[in-house]
């Protein structure tokens, strides 16, 4: 499931979406640049280690400090391949421009770190032996994608899924998007708590604890004069008609 475009009107510029997609762009090839050796160092040291935390003997004997929580934020800006990387940007960009017209650049930074910081905690809690070093802004993402989904429920998302060489477009209204992405993070982050094979390496409760976290803030950051609506939008911030834009 790959969302293409949406249907709400944007009325100002995303400047905080562009600057995070572009220091997440530079973040990752300052990584690539780096010898083998300097980029396990700077994945252990900022990525999110959970038994850094959890085994604090562990942690000082490979030489990280177990009461540094710096991981907890830098690891949202690091990715592990292009990807990883392409995938994440390519949902704040769809998802995350629409809330940041909402909720204007300052207010959209500090809730987006903050589902970041509160995405890498619900993976802690669910792995606190983890010795594996889990990045990315994949949780950051999900918290977007919640707060979307609270601001825009009715939107239309227009997304593609490849079948083989094929690919199928859909159009779904955003609460049946996310909700069915969400429901399949759950059954995979629970598949994999059953039979821990079945993870794949990917931090699936980061995703939903990001998603609730967006979910649970966003009507905090959402300021109601933060602007008005406007005559080709509807209650729910997408056009009358539901046209694809």
């Amino acid at each position: 499931m790959f969302p293409i475009r949406d249907t709400v009107p944007r009325r100002f510029p995303p400047v905080m979406v562009w600057t995070l997609i572009f220091v997440n762009s530079a973040v990752f090839l300052f990584q690539i640049r780096l010898a083998p050796q300097a980029q396990e160092w700077l994945l252990y040291h900022y990525a999110l280690v959970p038994a850094r935390y959890s085994d604090p003997v562990w942690a000082l004997a490979h030489g990280l400090r177990p009461d540094d929580y710096l991981p907890f934020l830098t690891n949202t800006f690091m990715h592990g391949g292009w990807f990883h990387l392409i995938g994440n940007m390519w949902f704040l960009w769809i998802f995350g421009s629409a809330v940041e017209d909402r909720m204007g650049p300052w207010r959209f930074l500090g809730f987006y770190l903050a589902c970041g910081v509160l995405a890498s905690v619900a993976h802690y809690l669910i792995n606190t032996d983890s010795q594996i070093p889990a990045l990315g802004a994949s949780g950051a993402t999900s918290g977007v994608m919640g707060a979307y989904t609270a601001l825009f429920p009715l939107a239309r998302i227009l997304f593609v899924v490849p079948v083989f060489v094929f690919p199928f477009f859909f159009e779904w209204p955003a609460l049946l998007f996310t909700g069915f992405w969400f429901v399949l993070q759950f059954l995979q982050g629970a598949g994999e708590l059953l039979a821990p094979r079945m993870g794949g390496g990917v931090a699936w409760w980061a995703h939903v604890g990001g998603f609730v976290a967006g979910l649970a803030m966003v009507r905090f950051l959402t300021p109601a004069w933060r602007r008005r609506y406007h005559p080709d939008e509807g209650v729910y911030g997408h056009g009358p008609r539901g046209e694809l834009r």
